[in-house]
């Protein structure tokens, strides 16, 4: 068993949601008097494999351990629905459709997601009273350092996982425990926040030779190791060791000291992998993403047709060359798109030296100024959203050229293109759009970027939509 599967969520996941999908369907031909033939329980052994396949993928439980409630429910919702899209597409595929009661899925297909939503929250509220009465799992932890810290504060902030933190044991005196976090500050600003105290890690129980006697005396449960992979003499002896017990043991890599994104366990076949570098766009995410893209970017061309015929009449009449200017630009996982944007310049640069637009910049046309002042020259962009190759808010793309020179520069530059590239980002509407003529602001921009990535919501992407309006109207650093 995984951490990620501490026992409230295997209940969800291997007895309860089953038992809530099957009995669902079993009440509602019940109410409505239908017999339960054959061919209901066949329908009930295809969903459980369906909905557990589905519910896996998009994370759903994922959602859940982080207390995300309102990111659960749509879960549940999306996922249910594709369950029953499967469902009915293999129904009408074998011609078995009509060997069930209208009333009795249309019932069942309301009613299921609304009693799955329920049970989790019932739970929730049971798992609530629980802690209250401290019906918890004892725990200790093995090693203090960034990894077992952040671990740590977990525990105390999602009191669901009903754990009961007693201490940690450790080699190291305190003042050498927080002298090395004070030695991982990349910059003197940031040795204050660095300096950790012991208190932070709760009580020191004692070194690596006392685990085994405190683990017998106290009847710890749980017991969480967070030594280095440097450390393996050590992590070996107390495997050795621990068996002695009737503690349940896991193991916290220190490959989270890094700067991940959207890291989490996942198995292939019986092998446990870990994501360390992972698209926030997987699963139902990916397919809210898509849709609300596509679905935005449609409303948009058709509401501003006119305005952008407006705008390539304009292009044409003020200046000789083409109303779109193409540009090569990297899009998803790096791969070269071509985006699409009003011309406001005499040129149209596109090889390996590209310049940035900069302030009173005499390559721009007559309307150029203005193209690039109101951001009207990105319209057609929404084009691009159609085909799939950007999205509406996403980390902006850059000219081929100009990846190519600060892939060099900035470390975990190119992770902003495990997702789509947008019209507008995060970074825009912080105040690092235009030039950036010093590498400290474009290190900024991709800052930004990669907060976006590691942070994403749809409510998020609304807001980034909303602030693009007003940076716009107050036409900051465009040119």
């Amino acid at each position: 068993m995984t951490v990620n599967d501490l026992p409230i969520v295997a209940f969800f996941k291997h007895l309860l949601d089953p038992f809530i999908i099957w009995s669902m369907l079993i009440l509602t031909a019940w109410l409505y008097d239908e017999d339960f033939t054959s061919y209901y329980l066949v329908l009930v052994i295809i969903t459980f494999f369906v909905s557990t396949y589905i519910y896996e993928r998009i994370l759903i439980y994922r959602n859940w351990r982080k207390g995300r409630l309102l990111a659960y429910v749509r879960d549940t919702v999306m996922g249910w629905l594709v369950i029953v899209a499967i469902l009915l597409f293999l129904g009408y595929a074998t011609k078995f459709h009509s060997q069930f009661s209208k009333q009795v899925l249309l019932t069942w297909f309301i009613v299921t997601p609304l009693m799955l939503i329920a049970s989790h929250l019932t739970v929730r509220s049971i798992v609530a009273n629980l802690y209250d009465k401290g019906k918890l799992r004892s725990a200790i932890v093995i090693g203090a350092n960034e990894n077992s810290l952040s671990f740590i504060r977990h525990i105390a902030e999602l009191p669901f996982l009903l754990i009961s933190y007693q201490g940690f044991f450790d080699e190291r005196s305190s003042s050498r425990i927080a002298g090395n976090f004070g030695a991982q500050a990349e910059e003197p600003a940031d040795l204050a926040a660095a300096v950790v105290r012991p208190d932070d890690f709760g009580s020191r129980l004692g070194g690596l030779n006392d685990v085994v006697p405190y683990i017998q005396k106290h009847n710890i449960e749980m017991v969480f190791i967070s030594l280095p992979m440097s450390s393996q003499p050590r992590i070996q002896k107390l495997m050795d060791e621990l068996p002695d017990t009737t503690s349940s043991i896991y193991f916290l890599p220190d490959i989270y000291i890094f700067d991940l994104m959207q890291a989490r366990f996942e198995y292939i076949g019986d092998t446990p992998v870990v994501a360390m570098n992972e698209s926030p766009f997987i699963g139902v995410d990916g397919v809210v993403k898509s849709v609300s893209d596509f679905v935005l970017a449609l409303l948009i061309i058709i509401l501003l047709s006119p305005v952008m015929a407006c705008i390539a009449l304009a292009v044409k009449l003020t200046s000789p060359g083409p109303v779109i200017f193409k540009q090569r630009r990297y899009g998803l996982n790096g791969e070269e798109i071509i985006v699409y944007k009003f011309r406001s310049m005499t040129v149209t640069e596109d090889g390996t030296n590209v310049q940035q637009a900069k302030q009173n910049d005499q390559r721009l046309t007559k309307i150029g100024g203005f193209l690039r002042r109101t951001s009207l020259d990105e319209l057609p962009q929404f084009f691009n959203v159609l085909e799939g190759k950007m999205s509406i808010v996403g980390p902006r793309p850059h000219a081929v050229a100009h990846n190519e020179l600060y892939r060099k520069l900035i470390k975990g530059y190119m992770l902003r293109h495990m997702a789509k590239p947008g019209i507008t980002g995060w970074a825009q509407v912080n105040g690092w759009r235009g030039e950036t003529e010093a590498l400290e602001k474009m290190k900024a921009r991709i800052e930004h970027d990669l907060y976006y990535l590691k942070n994403w919501s749809i409510w998020l992407d609304l807001w980034i939509i909303f602030k693009t309006v007003w940076v716009v109207f107050k036409k900051d650093n465009a040119y």
